[in-house]
């Protein structure tokens, strides 16, 4: 299987994957040699699908994450039915911890790779955590917004955002620095403003390489406050980052 292969060959279990770098028009003629070559194996034709399932996140040929949103959801909202149907107890004392341990891990699993791109789809995702947040007794008089700063949560979008900044952090001065030498270019300006680690915005056409992880972080990390940014260690980073978002509407 092996033989002849251009690109890099990664094998995990039963699930194997083509990669490489195409930054030209010879590079993208050989990555895609390597499935032309690989398209019949054992004497049978390996069908063409529309989307495939690669270690749990559903991914369609147009990198639309619309329906691992609406997967995510709905394995979220069995497990919240699964607690309603089976815990008497309504208090936060009960619900909090089964929330967070067996419902939001689906609804967060890999989100750096396939967060929502639309608002209908982020949308779906938050009703799951408005409807848990319901479950708890004595919050019923209050808003949305007002029963997650009673019980000190943030909401998921302010949360998978938490999760692209902690993840940014990591590339760039955490244990993750020398994998993200290549992801981020660093913006160097005599400015004194703003928090002196600054990004490089990228400029792109397409509207779904804008979603990238390392597109749509570099803009809200650029806001950081200097005091975030200049974190010497990841556990500082994250209790400064949380007192931030905190601050934000």
């Amino acid at each position: 299987m092996d033989n002849g292969i251009e690109c890099t060959l990664s094998k995990f279990a039963d699930s194997t994957k083509l990669c490489g770098v195409v930054d030209t028009l010879e590079g993208k003629d050989a990555i895609q040699r390597d499935p032309d070559r690989l398209e019949r194996l054992g004497r049978e034709w390996i069908e063409s699908s529309p989307e495939e399932d690669d270690l749990g996140v559903l991914i369609d040929e147009k990198l639309n994450m619309s329906q691992q949103c609406a997967l995510a959801a709905q394995k979220a909202n069995r497990a919240l039915g699964c607690i309603k149907r089976g815990m008497t107890s309504r208090s936060r004392e009960v619900i909090l911890p089964l929330y967070s341990a067996l419902v939001r891990p689906h609804l967060e699993y890999c989100v750096q790779l396939w967060g929502p791109q639309y608002g209908r789809d982020m949308e779906l995702l938050e009703r799951v955590q408005r409807r848990a947040m319901k479950l708890i007794r004595g919050l019923e008089h209050l808003s949305y917004e007002d029963r997650l700063r009673e019980l000190g949560l943030f909401s998921l979008e302010k949360r998978r955002l938490r999760g692209d900044l902690i993840a940014a952090f990591q590339y760039l001065k955490g244990a993750y620095r020398k994998d993200g030498q290549g992801l981020f270019s660093r913006a160097y300006s005599d400015r004194t403003r703003g928090n002196g680690f600054k990004l490089t915005e990228g400029q792109f056409r397409l509207d779904v390489r804008k979603k990238f992880f390392p597109v749509r972080v570099v803009r809200h990390w650029n806001r950081l406050p200097r005091e975030v940014v200049d974190a010497p260690s990841l556990e500082v980073f994250k209790a400064r980052l949380d007192e931030a978002l905190g601050n934000m509407v």
